[in-house]
């Protein structure tokens, strides 16, 4: 199995925090993003990882050597970083389509490891993972259930759309039969023009074209923050780490 993580972008939302770095490389206790991931994906024992680079890459190159990790991880830069993140997903495309399960991640986000293990684990060859508790608003990217079905892969819901419960995505997925499908959706979207689409949108076409070939892990109740804004990161520091730390340290 190999695990894809977006890392490319620049973090305009986080203030100088998000310009001064890639947020992967945001520490918390001494760690960054990026050490986590990594720390996590080897001992659910990934066999490779991919990281799509473009904001500051060599900064990234840099945390991986320091990781001692230069054997098992590699980068693919991605030029138009300024774009819409389905130009990452582009880059690494090639990844896609080599035949093997892929974890697909965000990079930055600080959670359990055992979110992890729910991917790794899991029997559902394309998995979303789900959280129901969640804020609602404009800002969490919203997944829909109806009969068991996810409907619906969005931060706008459609008025009136029929579904029995939602909860947030967290940013991590894992792909099988999938893969090559994404691979020639995402050419599709570069081909015609778009460059400044969130790659969700992408995963959101094929849900919405054979719902029932994806599915979902439940993990509400694991703790998991995706670092967007400021204030994202004091929640993170005060309020995610101590539950993670509890889980490391057992």
């Amino acid at each position: 199995m190999k695990a894809i993580i977006l890392a490319a972008g620049v973090g305009r939302r986080l203030g100088k925090d998000g310009q001064i770095q890639p947020k992967c490389l945001l520490k918390f206790n001494g760690k960054s993003l990026l050490e986590r991931h990594l720390n996590y994906l080897r001992h659910y024992q990934i066999d490779e990882v991919v990281i799509a680079v473009g904001y500051q890459a060599q900064r990234i190159q840099e945390e991986i050597k320091a990781l001692g990790a230069e054997n098992w991880v590699s980068t693919v830069y991605n030029p138009d970083y300024t774009k819409g993140s389905v130009i990452s997903l582009w880059t690494v495309r090639q990844h896609l389509v080599a035949g093997d399960d892929i974890l697909l991640m965000d990079a930055d986000v600080l959670y359990d490891r055992r979110i992890i293990e729910r991917l790794v684990k899991t029997n559902i060859p394309n998995c979303f993972l789900l959280d129901r508790d969640f804020e609602p608003g404009d800002e969490p990217v919203k997944l829909c259930v109806r009969d068991n079905y996810l409907v619906e892969f969005r931060k706008q819901v459609a008025l009136g759309l029929a579904y029995d419960f939602a909860g947030e995505s967290v940013g991590f997925f894992r792909f099988g039969s999938a893969t090559h499908r994404i691979a020639t959706r995402t050419e599709q979207y570069v081909a015609d023009g778009r460059h400044d689409e969130p790659y969700e949108e992408v995963i959101r076409d094929l849900l919405l074209e054979t719902p029932e070939t994806f599915g979902y892990e439940d993990i509400t109740g694991l703790p998991w923050l995706e670092i967007d804004f400021p204030q994202d990161i004091q929640r993170a520091q005060n309020d995610i780490l101590p539950q993670i730390e509890i889980v490391e340290n057992v």
